[in-house]
């Protein structure tokens, strides 16, 4: 129980410094720290998905070379922020065939900008999302790990329209980035991808900025490079499958790169111009093929929508992604 009131005083103490932190003139994610290991669950599960087969979904703590704590894989307002709507998910039992199912009158509408626009969101995330609207949380993903599912949301908005994404590609192995692939694949890096189209006609596109925080596993923290403002690790082997090798051999000596967050970084005052623009990926490179994506492609897909993540979908593990529309 103390390992968890630390972990969720951690927690705590980010979200406040997001809403107390004044928004510089420029941001940036800071020098990088490196982790080596695995780290200590102390969340073990934050959602039960078992009875439909989904995978453990741990929030834990871990110490850096530098004396750091960090929270793996990310910090997250899943306890506290407003569920997205489910289109498809097996773990709560919502299993809709198709936008004919959806009452969209049903769906609450969260208010960011009183006077402003109804907009409507649908989104598909591997494997987890927070969505931001104007510097206010306006919902978060339903289930963070597996089964797959897709949700759709609502919100009250004016323009200019500042979109930011909290994306987390979960992890098994608390500090590792790897989750089980079985007995042949103890250590599996896992991949991500993360689609959204509004009907204000945003969708994730390469015009999106995306950066990278947390990238593992790794056999050297080398294997990571500043290259301008992209945390380039290609020297792994690519950026999706196959080309990343799908099994990390160092097992539980690997070693994990982490950048912290800015606080303010969904705020509209945020300067993202220092960010690398999102890498674009193929329906088939994420590996969407199931009904919580096949069932509401049309939705999902809607105005050229296509799947964004940052430099290496395989590596990458905590993406903030920004786009603001005028």
């Amino acid at each position: 129980m103390k390992v968890l009131s630390i972990c969720m005083g951690l927690m705590l103490a980010g979200a406040a410094a997001t809403a107390m932190a004044p928004a510089p003139q420029n941001s940036t994610a800071g020098g990088r720290s490196v982790t080596k290991g695995k780290g200590v669950a102390t969340i073990p599960k934050l959602v039960d998905c078992s009875a439909v087969r989904g995978r453990p979904t741990p929030l834990g703590t871990i110490r850096s070379t530098d004396g750091k704590t960090w929270v793996s894989p990310a910090e997250v307002s899943f306890a506290k922020g407003p569920r997205a709507t489910d289109l498809y998910n097996d773990c709560t039992n919502v299993r809709l065939t198709g936008i004919k199912d959806l009452d969209l009158s049903k769906v609450p509408i969260q208010e960011v900008d009183q006077g402003g626009e109804v907009i409507t969101g649908y989104l598909f995330a591997d494997n987890y999302f927070e969505l931001y609207v104007n510097g206010k949380l306006v919902a978060v993903d339903a289930t963070p790990f597996t089964p797959f599912n897709s949700s759709v949301v609502r919100f009250r908005a004016k323009r200019p329209v500042t979109y930011a994404i909290k994306a987390v590609d979960w992890e098994e192995n608390v500090g590792l980035g790897t989750e089980s692939g079985g007995a042949a694949s103890p250590h599996h890096p896992g991949d991500a991808g993360l689609m959204a189209s509004f009907s204000d006609g945003t969708v994730t596109d390469a015009s999106w900025k995306a950066q990278s925080f947390y990238i593992a596993p790794l056999d050297s923290p080398d294997r990571v490079v500043e290259r301008g403002n992209i945390h380039d690790s290609s020297s792994v082997g690519g950026r999706t499958y196959p080309s990343v090798p799908g099994n990390a051999a160092c097992g539980e000596n690997c070693y994990a790169v982490r950048y912290p967050v800015p606080a303010d970084w969904a705020s509209p005052r945020f300067n993202d111009a220092g960010w690398p623009n999102a890498f674009t990926y193929t329906e088939a490179e994420v590996g969407a093929s199931q009904p919580a994506f096949r069932n509401f492609r049309d939705q999902l897909t809607a105005g050229g929508a296509g799947f964004i993540w940052s430099n290496s979908l395989v590596l990458d593990n905590l993406v903030l992604a920004r786009k603001t529309v005028r």
